[in-house]
């Protein structure tokens, strides 16, 4: 590989770097970069996160320990990679800094890589951490998101990075044997210990002074620095939760948000720190491919209560209520119930109504009482986790968030299905043509005609 003029100095990245066992991030970052400089599909996946598409023809060439030409000394604003993309006659390039294990990005450190961008042409900064990001383009720490810099700066998990690689194995999508083979060995890399890599483990400690001072009946204050540090959490964990469900179910799991939120994270987190003060609510939507609906994640603070459920419409082609929801318990086989609930609505005002799962398969007509003459419109399946002291603690509410939301969906929500109107049919009376022709037409209306004199 032939280094660029524009580097004074330059390895080529490495699936077996020779470098001090004290450099992990080094190590590390080496073995990604070469996987995705010759793992095609793996490649296509990480750049297409940040908006590059990998042609057919297109090429990828990654370097470590880079210095660029005119530099005086090394000095402390060392990229740990860079990735050089070829479409045809452009170019497209990327400085990398990664951090490993507990070592945290720090953001004077980047806004100094993107002045190194700017100074030496280079479209972007790409940071790697165990922090998570909702998106590579909204990035976890609000002074870079803030900044106002031209330089863009996209941020990777290695947890999405290794996700990245489980589904491409699992999902059997890479074609080229020795490829595959490369995949797997860094699949089994980034889950060692040694790699540094890790999910995210526990909220901060303003978790614990948030949760005691709701108790007390305080309200969340609009500038409540607790509340902040609490939603950058959540924002993590939701993510790296999206990235488990991932993994289970094979398949690229989302957090749903509305198109402007998504694009304007400070507009994201003025809008959840409201709903936090009215609701003492953390909430977040997750888009399962094909399943019936979105997985919706409640950790209520006041009820010390985690629930977990999905939302199907009532089926419009049963009458009564009772046949509409034995419509739905038909649908629900576990046996794990004893935190399972239903949230039924009603049309107009009519207040909705909560039953435990046993009680309405014991008694699918209770749901009537009280509401004569009205069909159910919608149903809320759910799981309603009680914690107790186990919600306000760091770790644990992590540990159990990660524990019940897989566990729900594959309970009850990987077999829930929307109600859709049945395809219309024909008609015993007009199955065959004759039956629909002009004279049989005629002839029912001369028949109706005489019955209505």
């Amino acid at each position: 590989m032939h280094r660029p003029d524009y580097l004074a100095q330059g390895e080529a990245a490495r699936l077996f770097p020779v470098l001090a066992n004290t450099s992990k991030e080094g190590r590390t970052t080496s073995i990604v970069l070469a996987c995705l400089s010759s793992v095609r599909e793996f490649g296509a996946e990480l750049l297409g996160s940040v908006g590059q598409r990998l042609g057919a023809r297109a090429t990828v060439d990654t370097y470590t320990e880079i210095v660029f030409t005119g530099e005086k000394g090394v000095g402390k604003d060392r990229p740990d990679g860079l990735i050089v993309l070829r479409n045809g006659k452009k170019e497209w390039k990327a400085l990398v800094e990664a951090k490993v294990g507990t070592s945290q990005l720090q953001s004077d450190q980047i806004e100094r890589y993107r002045q190194v961008a700017r100074d030496h042409n280079i479209d972007c900064v790409i940071t790697i951490s165990n922090q998570f990001a909702t998106a590579p383009a909204n990035h976890p720490l609000p002074d870079v998101r803030k900044s106002r810099s031209r330089v863009p700066v996209f941020h990777w998990s290695w947890m999405s990075i290794l996700t990245i690689a489980d589904l491409l194995m699992n999902r059997e999508d890479i074609a080229d044997t020795d490829q595959s083979y490369l995949m797997n060995e860094l699949r089994r890399f980034l889950t060692h210990e040694s790699a540094g890599v890790r999910g995210f483990e526990r909220m901060p400690p303003e978790w614990t002074d948030l949760n005691r001072h709701v108790s007390a009946g305080g309200k969340i204050l609009a500038r409540s620095s607790e509340a902040a540090a609490v939603l950058e959490a959540w924002h993590q964990e939701t993510r790296d939760l999206s990235l488990i469900l991932s993994r289970q179910a094979e398949t690229v799991v989302h957090q749903m948000l509305p198109r402007k939120l998504a694009a304007d994270p400070a507009e994201r987190h003025r809008q959840e720190l409201q709903r936090l003060r009215d609701s003492n609510q953390l909430y977040v939507e997750l888009d399962i491919p094909d399943a019936a609906a979105p997985l919706e994640v409640v950790a209520d603070i006041p009820r010390r209560t985690i629930d977990v459920g999905m939302s199907l419409r009532a089926p419009q082609d049963k009458k009564s209520s009772k046949a509409r929801v034995n419509w739905l318990l038909r649908q629900i086989k576990t046996e794990r119930t004893s935190e399972l609930f239903v949230r039924m609505n009603w049309p107009g005002r009519s207040p909705e109504t909560q039953f435990h799962f046993d009680d309405l398969k014991a008694d699918p007509g209770i749901c009537e009482e009280g509401k004569h003459g009205l069909q159910v419109v919608g149903f809320h399946v759910y799981f309603a986790r009680r914690l107790g002291a186990r919600f306000t603690q760091q770790s644990n509410f992590i540990s159990e968030l990660e524990a019940v939301v897989p566990e729900f969906y594959r309970e009850v929500g990987q077999e829930l299905a929307q109600w859709h109107k049945p395809a219309p049919r024909i008609k015993p009376e007009k199955s065959d043509p004759d039956d629909v022709d002009v004279e049989s037409i005629e002839a029912d209306a001369d028949e109706l005609s005489r019955s209505s004199d």
